[in-house]
């Protein structure tokens, strides 16, 4: 069968993720005290115990989430003898998820990733002050509606226009919008307007994925530029092309782009199963990735793998 290793991004985070792996399986306590060292704080146990306010933070909450996929995917190595390029076609992450999936790759040292999106973290929380940027899913709507929606929300009545844009593609029927507060707001209205099933605004620090995130992308550019990256050991399913990449240059630029551009999960994943991929497999915290799978296409099969129990029937497959 052919698999593709997708890995999740922010709003996956939980308080205790991580916990059982590290106490089943001495490899995944490798790989967060590897985390620990790379940041110089414990994150592992703000994983473990919380508080959920700081977890959250989108500079911890980054890094926590590709240190538990890392996890994941050492552990299917070193105790079921997953060999990436002989048992997996593919990888891919949704947003942050792609520096775990280039991590998973071997295309970036597990230290450089969890430096890389502490870094993204701060900077995407600093590019623009608390309050002024919002997101909101938009349910029921296709992309190119959802498209249309945004640009007719950025025309501010009252003042010079703002930002809105679509930020995630995620499955059919699920785009989320990112922008200026009161645009996002104006969305949501013009959506419900437009025959969205439900239009709701984002529990978000910051309007990922838009034009507003500049700042960030011109931070990840100084950060990647000095950041080793090797040809991943099978290709990516990149963010903004939604199409198969090697090449460390080429990587590198996506990254930066990926900041500001849309998250294409949708067309990344119908690109999988074009490429002959049956099974997603999705490593580290949560089910989010394994449910878009179902609403994407049907005839995916979508595995979440994320505590020990899920690890061993997964490895019983192979």
């Amino acid at each position: 069968m052919q698999r593709a290793l997708v890995f999740p991004g922010q709003g996956s985070q939980a308080v205790g993720m991580g916990r059982a792996l590290a106490e089943a399986f001495p490899t995944a306590r490798l790989v967060f005290e590897e985390v620990d060292d790379a940041l110089g704080q414990n994150l592992a146990k703000l994983m473990f115990e919380g508080p959920e306010s700081d977890l959250t933070l989108t500079e911890n909450a980054q890094p926590a989430l590709m240190a538990v996929s890392l996890a994941v995917v050492r552990v299917l190595e070193e105790e079921g003898g997953l060999q990436l390029p002989e048992h997996v076609g593919f990888v891919a992450g949704h947003s942050l998820g792609e520096y775990s999936a280039l991590a998973a790759a071997r295309s970036l040292e597990l230290a450089d990733a969890a430096r890389l999106l502490k870094r993204r973290g701060e900077a995407m929380q600093a590019a623009v002050p608390v309050g002024e940027g919002a997101m909101a899913a938009l349910l029921g709507l296709e992309l190119e509606v959802a498209q249309e929606v945004a640009a007719a929300a950025s025309e501010n009545p009252e003042g010079d226009d703002e930002v809105c844009a679509a930020a995630n593609d995620n499955a059919p029927g699920q785009v989320v919008v990112s922008g200026h507060r009161g645009a996002v707001e104006r969305a949501v209205t013009l959506a419900a307007e437009r025959g969205a099933r439900r239009a709701i605004m984002l529990p978000v620090s910051a309007p990922f994925h838009c034009s507003l995130m500049a700042p960030a992308a011109d931070a990840m550019s100084e950060a990647l530029a000095t950041t080793t990256l090797a040809p991943p050991t099978v290709p990516l399913i990149a963010n903004v092309t939604a199409s198969a990449v090697q090449e460390p240059e080429t990587i590198r630029r996506l990254l930066v782009e990926q900041v500001t551009g849309m998250v294409r999960w949708r067309e990344s994943v119908q690109a999988m199963k074009q490429e002959g991929v049956e099974q997603l497999v999705e490593v580290g915290a949560g089910k989010v990735l394994s449910g878009l799978t179902r609403r994407i296409d049907k005839e995916l099969k979508g595995v979440a793998l994320n505590e020990p129990a899920d690890i061993e029937d997964f490895l019983k497959s192979l």
